[in-house]
């Protein structure tokens, strides 16, 4: 039976309210995505295709079966345009024969794999999006994958996102994007069945977290994140909705959170989603997710150039919020909470200072280094929320904490922190076979010392210098109770894509960690049933 609870503070705020609610009915983007279908393969004889082709060596079936349907010009093209076929490239070709465009879409030499689907199915997605054809028809007859279909489907969805909501458009001519995107394989109907179940909801899930860290800060802010989150929720069942509010946290001293949101006139809030997808004695799955949706610095604040970026703070807790819409959408077997530490960081007369000491729900007290380490702050009232109240067997907190795990590992990978050999290795498996990487870096015994505060039990953070990404983990993981298997994900480097766009990750918010997240549920929670 579907829940909502709610604490929410209405005295004064109702115009503030409405404007929540009215943006949290909004559609989630005005670039419409192509409806994707499936069907048993054959080559149409004209329209708009999708062909792979092989880094050197016997062509693929659909790039040959295309080839003679236009009389060779599809090999001279690509001749022509020297497209060697390398994984992760495209060539989009317009007139072939009797064809108004052919995307060929690189596959290398690699065996097929559902990550190497899904980055075909991609780039096949992107030049969807861009296509004003009114049906794109992805031709893979290859068998031996029952859901290869699936994944292709799955890679389209996440390549062809695009947002677009606050665009002005004019004129009524047919616009990129728009129509369907058809899959024609040799198994259709098993294709359009792990689809529906399996991988759709994961696709719309991501959607859903990439459109809540896309929006400005003025849209999205923890009220209407609240707001946006019931909405997605709507009518899913086995679900239950609890929302904290100001004079919840106060009532449960949870003053670091409460710290964090204390200097905007946004208040912050405590979102808390249960899904129950297995017995109710069976010890659920936490992700707590770092919702800061706005983050100036507070008093510390940050440098002006590149502040705007600063709405994907709240990336955390849009992930773990997405993954449970899509574990609950498939029906997945298992318990898992999402819990979003909701809170804006700005400056004002009102707002923690540096120097300023804070007791956390647990009792611990810390103090204030930097406002701008404000992430931390705000997880560790959620964490110890969670851990009193639902008592997970695993519990795995997803931020965009700090700077210097970019440093540490680029745009390629994820920071991972973990005492949990077991569960390192389960979320690094997951990394991979999900194509959203991690890497495993340390949590020195030496960080508490980089900790160690003269007045309260802690600091919020250490010297300028030192390994800030382990740093952070580590002040974190003082929260975590004996007997828990904890991870903290580091996505700083991974949450926001600008130049360095993947094929199933277009620039902007990639909502990373849903993905993976899902694969860890599906690989090592529901497979050990």
């Amino acid at each position: 039976m579907r829940k909502l609870q709610s604490q929410t503070q209405r005295n004064a705020r109702l115009p503030a309210l409405l404007f929540a609610l009215a943006v949290a009915w909004l559609p989630t983007t005005a670039l419409a995505q192509r409806t994707p279908d499936f069907a048993a393969y054959t080559v149409p004889a004209e329209g708009a295709v999708v062909v792979t082709m092989r880094q050197g060596g016997t062509q693929d079936r659909a790039f040959l079966d295309v080839d003679r349907a236009s009389g060779g010009a599809l090999s001279r093209a690509v001749a022509s345009a020297a497209f060697e076929g390398k994984r992760g490239t495209s060539l989009t070709l317009h007139g072939i024969g009797p064809f108004s465009q052919v995307t060929v879409i690189g596959r290398g030499e690699d065996a097929i794999t559902p990550r190497l689907l899904e980055d075909i199915g991609a780039l096949a997605g992107s030049a969807g999006a861009s296509s004003k054809a009114p049906r794109m028809e992805l031709l893979w007859p290859e068998a031996g994958m029952a859901a290869g279909g699936a994944h292709l489907a799955f890679g389209a969805a996440l390549g062809e996102y695009r947002f677009g909501i606050y665009k002005t458009e004019s004129g009524n001519a047919p616009k990129p994007g728009q129509g369907a995107l058809v899959v024609r394989i040799s198994d259709p109907e098993a294709a359009r069945s792990a689809w529906t179940s399996q991988w759709r909801p994961v696709a719309d899930s991501v959607r859903f977290a990439r459109d809540l860290v896309t929006e400005p800060a003025n849209v999205i802010y923890p009220e209407s994140f609240v707001d946006r989150t019931r909405a997605a929720f709507a009518d899913v069942p086995g679900v239950e909705i609890e929302v904290l509010d100001v004079p919840a946290m106060e009532r449960l001293k949870m003053q670091s959170l409460l710290a964090v949101g204390q200097g905007s006139a946004r208040p912050p809030r405590l979102l808390v989603v249960r899904y129950r997808g297995a017995p109710a004695g069976e010890a659920p799955v936490a992700f707590v997710g770092k919702g800061i949706t706005f983050d100036s610095g507070g008093i510390s604040i940050k440098p002006g150039e590149n502040m705007w970026r600063m709405k994907y703070d709240m990336t955390g807790a849009a992930t773990v919020t997405g993954t449970v819409l899509g574990l609950a959408k498939r029906r997945a077997k298992v318990n898992a909470i999402a819990v979003a530490a909701l809170a804006e960081n700005m400056p004002s007369g009102n707002a923690a200072r540096p120097g300023d000491v804070i007791r956390t729900m647990s009792g611990k007290t810390y103090e204030i280094m930097s406002t701008d380490a404000e992430g931390r702050m705000v997880l560790v009232d959620a964490m110890w929320f969670v851990q009193t109240r639902d008592r997970p067997r695993v519990l795995i907190d997803v931020a965009t904490l700090t700077g210097s795990v970019s440093t540490a590992l680029g745009d390629e990978y994820a920071g991972l922190f973990s005492r949990d050999d077991a569960l390192a290795d389960a979320l690094l498996s997951a990394g991979r076979a999900s194509g959203e990487e991690l890497w495993r870096l340390p949590l020195h015994p030496s960080y508490a010392k980089d900790l160690e505060s003269p007045i309260a039990d802690l600091r919020n953070g250490g010297s300028s210098g030192r390994a800030g990404a382990g740093v952070g983990a580590h002040f974190i993981g003082a929260w975590v109770q004996p007997g828990v298997a904890w991870a903290h994900l580091d996505i700083a480097s991974m949450a926001w894509r600008d130049d360095s766009a993947l094929p199933t990750m277009p620039t902007g918010a990639s909502a990373f960690g849903v993905r993976l997240l899902d694969r860890y549920v599906r690989d090592h929670i529901e497979a050990g049933r």
